[in-house]
């Protein structure tokens, strides 16, 4: 059945969940609600929520509260939970918020339409945080695309096997399942025909796309995505350091697309720890696997997560981090304190650290990181450096405030992602340009255009 109204989509959380919200728009969209920011305009509110964190979960639980009074003035105004709280919540939801309509879980979206159907038809308070035994495949529409958008999200595998014992991805999301590389294929080249010009694929671990089904590899899905012709740039994420392989490595130095950075959580530089997380490697193998890369790829720039303050966690095994930091000398860091999440296992282990030391160390961690950092920025000032623009800087106002010779300031990423900030009245979005680095900061670079510009027709 078709309607008419308006959606309103607030995503929380990861890059999956920002596609995720992409296929619901879709649906939305062929049933007849039009996209819309303005909450006051919204017929149907949907929060497609995030679980890996407690502050993540609240601030879903507080957006959706914000309804109860406004349903009393709007009564046919739809409320929708999403996602992985969606997922580890199912009924209970409704104890905290009795005025929600929907409850959809992560394997559910397939069946997002006929719930729409049963809210209008009067239901209430439906819950649907079933399995699902596909993946829901939907084709990018013209409604999910923003104007002068060069970049794009394409998830190829859902799930985790890996059961980290500080995470809910398996519980929330189920076990591992890799889409059909061409379907994947056909997404991107539909995307590539409507301008995008740089993919990130996206998966739990990407590095074990394809081996449950027997299907191809990751390597040679990157193989599949660089024959697109007009996709100029590929980047991937999450890869687990247990199943980084030779081919992948090597493929991201024969493959010109593949983007010059790999995000590698390491999470911690103990092997004590390393073990209690269920990371199924050790420090030495994740050095190795990172000589490997630098040795393969010599201008690789690297980033990766850390946890601190894990149960068990010394000062000796936060020592440990600390070193393996100086070690690699990574080009950024994410880096939080250890929060339990009720449905994980390590929610149930003795040793918890104190919250402020905790904090502490976290700040003894990003410090480090930060001379790490800016040592590796002020060393890219007088280098040229190739841009994919992605548009205005955010703090000029969209392109309205002028720099101090009177320019638009324009922004983009580096194949290393380095953020990278330069004046231009010419250069469009999508475009690949030189920039010459005349200044580096802790969070981006300052440049200009070299006269060796080019551009992207």
């Amino acid at each position: 059945m078709r309607y008419s109204g308006y959606a309103y989509i607030n995503t929380i959380g990861c890059q999956m969940n920002v596609y995720d919200s992409e296929k619901l728009a879709a649906i939305l969209n062929a049933l007849g609600f039009a996209h819309t920011r303005n909450l006051d305009q919204a017929d149907i509110v949907v929060c497609n929520t995030c679980s890996i964190r407690h502050k993540a979960e609240e601030k879903a639980f507080s957006f959706l509260g914000r309804f109860a009074k406004e349903k009393q003035k709007k009564p046919h105004l739809l409320t929708v939970m999403a996602g992985c709280v969606a997922q580890q919540e199912g009924n209970n939801a409704f104890k905290r918020l009795p005025h929600l309509d929907l409850v959809l879980g992560t394997q559910a979206f397939s069946r997002f339409g006929r719930h729409i159907d049963a809210l209008q038809s009067g239901q209430r308070q439906i819950v649907d945080t079933g399995p699902s035994d596909v993946i829901f495949e939907a084709m990018p529409d013209d409604t999910n695309f923003l104007e002068n958008q060069v970049s794009r999200f394409v998830t190829i595998m859902q799930g985790c096997d890996n059961y980290c014992t500080y995470c809910v991805v398996p519980y929330v999301r189920g076990r591992e399942r890799s889409r059909f590389w061409k379907s994947i294929v056909k997404e991107i080249q539909v995307l590539a025909d409507k301008g995008i010009r740089e993919i990130t694929l996206l998966g739990q671990n990407v590095n074990s796309y394809g081996v449950k089904e027997g299907g191809i590899s990751f390597a040679a899905l990157l193989g599949k995505v660089a024959c697109i012709e007009k996709i100029l740039r590929i980047r991937f994420a999450t890869s687990h350091p247990k199943d980084l392989s030779p081919d992948l490595i090597q493929a991201m130095a024969d493959l010109d697309k593949v983007c010059s950075h790999l995000h590698l959580p390491v999470q911690s530089g103990s092997d004590n720890i390393l073990q209690k997380m269920n990371r199924g490697y050790t420090r030495k193998t994740y050095l190795s696997r990172i000589n490997d890369l630098k040795n393969t790829c010599p201008d690789i720039a690297l980033s990766t997560d850390i946890i601190v303050g894990f149960p068990y966690e010394t000062r000796a095994d936060f020592n440990d981090t600390l070193s393996l930091l100086t070690e690699v000398q990574f080009d950024s860091i994410f880096a939080f304190a250890y929060s339990d999440r009720s449905s994980a296992p390590a929610a149930k282990f003795a040793g918890q650290v104190d919250e402020k030391e905790k904090m502490d160390r976290l700040n003894q961690l990003l410090a480090l990181q930060d001379s790490v950092t800016k040592k590796k920025n002020k060393y890219l000032k007088g280098q040229i450096m190739e841009v994919l623009v992605e548009g205005f800087s955010a703090r000029h106002h969209d392109g309205f405030v002028k720099t101090s010779d009177n320019m638009k300031q324009m922004t983009g990423r580096t194949a290393s992602n380095k953020v990278v900030h330069f004046p231009s009245e010419t250069i469009r979005v999508g475009d690949l340009v030189n920039i010459t680095i005349e200044n580096a900061y802790l969070h981006s670079l300052w440049g200009r255009p070299t006269e060796s510009e080019h551009h992207e027709e």
